[in-house]
C-alpha cells in the first residue's frame, strides 16, 4: 500500500526529486516500511524497515512524511 508518493522540484538548483513511502507486510507476519527516492526518471534508492506491528510502521511512515513536508516535498497528483 502506498501511503505517499512525493515531489520536490526546483528548476533553478536544477532539482527534480521524488520520495515514495509504502507500508507492506512481510512473509513472516511483520510490517515494513518501504522508502524509496532520488531523482526523478531514475530508479533510486530503496530503504526496508521492519516494524513488530502495523501500528509501528503507521507511526515510523508518518514521522517521515512529515519531515519530507517540512522540507519542501509535496503531494504529486494522481491521474
Amino acid at each position: 500500500m502506498a501511503l505517499a508518493h512525493l515531489h520536490r522540484t526546483d528548476p533553478k538548483a536544477n532539482m527534480a526529486r521524488f520520495y515514495c513511502i509504502e507500508v507492506a507486510p512481510t512473509l513472516f507476519g511483520e510490517v515494513s516500511v518501504l522508502r524509496t527516492w532520488g531523482r526523478i526518471g531514475t530508479r533510486g534508492r530503496t530503504s526496508v524497515e521492519t516494524c513488530l506491528s502495523a501500528a509501528e510502521a503507521e507511526k515510523a511512515a508518518v514521522r517521515t512524511l512529515r519531515q519530507k513536508e517540512r522540507r519542501g516535498y509535496l503531494p504529486t497528483r494522481q491521474m
